[in-house]
């Protein structure tokens, strides 16, 4: 009979880790569960023959976790087997260049399982018995485990929560710019959704998909800065007072420039760009092409969607059908063609979130109409006062 190993199961879906472990157990393994990349990565300290390892995962998907398994010292040689339902060529390289193993693909069959998971122990086995090292250290580990397990489950946890305070704060950031004007937090969604949804489409690798859902929304932080006077006239702006609005995009890139985090990296592209347009008769740069970055040219076409079709100040939302023929109007000089073609191409998929944040965007409608109101008022009591 084989020896029993132990081995870490990676997945953020508990029903794919449950279907894993009941497989695995069934096979006579040892096995440990991870819901994400920071519990797996703190976890491996506890000593295992093999990870099988998820690839689509929120936060760090299961390239950077290879990555850093491989980049690390004492469990630098583990077998790693990719449990994936991406099958192109370009993923399967990337994923032997970070230093996976071997693939197994979802759904996962029973025997293949078997067959890819004995082949890596037998590597792991060789690999340690060359080395003259002594794999079967189950008492001395048990003895240990309640406790080290503990702290690893803390360290993990407070990694975690640093990272939702820091996607907390930023859609804080965002909404607070969102407040002052007259949209709501349902626009965020909708915009950071579909700005997503383009990436994905794209084929961007799952991180900057999840890095464009999280940043875009921080795209117009910098209104912020411009006087109510202007952001809420319900009237064309003068040609002077729209040379203050478009300083929204350059207060943007300050408030958000200079930062270590990765996402506020990318809220200031984006606040810097998304306005940009394709012809170069954009601002605040006059960028053009594919020198505007590609982050900013996603978030303008779902930017422009949803403000077109949402209430603003100056105008009631038009109708998707009215907003997509003003759009591909703009297809090759404000846009970028490739990406609205595939905004245009999956219109199923952006009504479905347009439906998804209706029932807010309805609800705010009231408080919208009373703001609108009360600025009248302030206005009036203004002019009366002088």
């Amino acid at each position: 009979m084989a020896a029993r190993k132990r081995i870490l199961v990676v997945d953020d879906e508990p029903g794919n880790r449950e279907l894993l472990e009941a497989l695995l157990t069934g096979l006579g393994h040892e096995v440990e569960l991870a819901p994400d990349g920071f519990a797996a990565l703190a976890a491996l300290k506890l000593g295992f023959d093999l990870v099988l390892l998820d690839v689509m995962m929120p936060g760090m998907d299961g390239f950077e976790v290879a990555r850093r398994i491989r980049s690390g010292s004492d469990p630098s040689d583990i077998p790693i087997c990719m449990v994936t339902s991406l099958t192109g060529k370009e993923e399967r390289l990337r994923a032997v260049e970070v230093g996976a193993n071997d693939f197994i693909a979802k759904p996962v069959d029973k025997t293949e399982l078997n067959v890819r998971v004995a082949s890596l122990l037998r590597v792991k086995e060789a690999q340690d018995a060359a080395r003259q090292y002594e794999t079967h250290l189950e008492a001395a580990v048990a003895s240990r485990t309640a406790a080290l397990r503990q702290a690893l489950l803390e360290m993990s946890e407070a990694q975690r929560k640093t990272y939702q305070a820091q996607l907390e704060t930023i859609e804080r950031l965002a909404l607070a710019a969102e407040y002052k004007d007259e949209d709501t937090a349902s626009h965020i969604k909708r915009m950071s959704r579909c700005s997503e949804l383009l990436a994905r489409k794209l084929n961007l690798q799952p991180k900057e998909c999840e890095m464009v859902l999280h940043a875009s929304p921080m795209h117009d932080v910098g209104k912020i800065g411009i006087p109510d006077s202007i952001l809420l006239k319900p009237a064309k702006l003068t040609p002077e007072e729209w040379v203050v609005m478009r300083r929204h995009t350059t207060m943007g890139g300050r408030i958000l420039g200079g930062s270590s985090s990765e996402l506020l990296q990318a809220g200031e592209v984006i606040a810097l760009s998304h306005h940009e347009k394709w012809d170069g008769s954009g601002y605040p740069k006059g960028l053009a092409g594919e020198g505007i970055p590609l982050y900013g040219r996603i978030c303008a076409v779902s930017d422009v969607f949803d403000a077109l079709t949402s209430n603003r100040p100056y105008k009631k939302p038009f109708s998707n059908e009215r907003s997509l023929q003003i759009m591909r109007e703009g297809r090759g000089t404000h846009f970028d063609a490739r990406i609205l073609d595939l905004f245009l191409d999956n219109m199923r998929e952006v009504e479905s979130i347009q439906k998804q944040y209706q029932d807010a965007e309805d609800a705010s409608d009231v408080r919208l109409g009373t703001r609108m109101a009360l600025g009248r008022i302030r206005r009036k009591v203004a002019l009366l006062a002088a």
